[in-house]
């Protein structure tokens, strides 16, 4: 028998590698889209650029990486469809020229090097934008403390007087001086994506522009002790003419 006839076939045209390429397409296709909604939809609508940032980053990222994950679940589906062999050496059909090919696995490490790549900057790029409010030198300053389990906050830009509320003016920059009297907690505004540590003894900087008028949810994301579930607050946000009598009926200076 010639070398050609005797030659196996090239990997490519193989009819496992034609059903994993099948299932690789579809898997992929169905784990970047429920994904990102599965992801997205609980954080409900974004109440500011920040959150918006933040559910654009989390469903691009799920479709970048859905392939990775589409080809595993692949390889995965296409082996439990296979039926049992035994013994001490393999099939005879089977195909190494994959698994043995420098040229594929440089290819996976490429890629997947380059994910990690462009995931690391663009997070980066990102995460400068949004904290660009933090050098707004028209920015409202809260003071923000964290105690078991209460928030208060401090309006420093009106008086320093402090209450048990937090009211934010829309489509103005906030910058949060964030700290702890006891224990560690999390300062967390779901809505606005805005979650920052609560440090004892130090003091942590977050800044967000709320650019949507309504009543949100701030929480707290470290478990903190027994009452840790009960460490919520409602963030309001209103026009800056309400904001001013809000601060003028609590005793503040505008």
């Amino acid at each position: 028998m010639s070398e050609l006839e005797t030659r196996k076939p090239q990997w490519w045209k193989s009819k496992d590698v034609k059903i994993t390429g099948a299932l690789w397409v579809v898997l992929s296709a169905l784990i970047a889209y429920i994904g990102g909604e599965v992801n997205s939809r609980p954080m409900g609508a974004p109440a500011s650029e920040t959150m918006a940032n933040t559910i654009h980053i989390m469903k691009l990222f799920t479709w970048v990486s859905a392939p990775v994950a589409g080809l595993v679940a692949a390889i995965a589906i296409k082996a439990l469809m296979q039926k049992l062999h035994f013994g001490d050496n393999p099939p005879a059909e089977a195909n190494h020229q994959i698994s043995e090919s420098p040229k594929a696995t440089a290819l996976w490490v490429i890629v997947s090097a380059v994910l990690c790549l462009f995931a690391l900057v663009f997070g980066m790029v990102v995460l400068q934008k949004d904290n660009n409010a933090l050098l707004d030198a028209n920015a409202t300053n809260i003071k923000v403390t964290g105690q078991q389990w209460v928030w208060n906050f401090d309006y420093v830009d009106n008086g320093n007087f402090q209450s048990e509320d937090l009211y934010l003016p829309v489509n103005k920059p906030v910058h949060f001086h964030v700290s702890s009297l006891d224990v560690i907690h999390s300062f967390w505004i779901v809505q606005m994506g805005i979650k920052v540590d609560a440090n004892p003894g130090y003091v942590t900087d977050a800044a967000v522009v709320p650019n949507k008028i309504g009543v949100y949810d701030l929480r707290c994301a470290e478990l903190c002790g027994l009452l840790h579930a009960y460490m919520q607050k409602k963030v309001h946000v209103v026009s800056q003419a309400d904001y001013n009598s809000w601060i003028t009926s609590h005793g503040g200076k505008i």
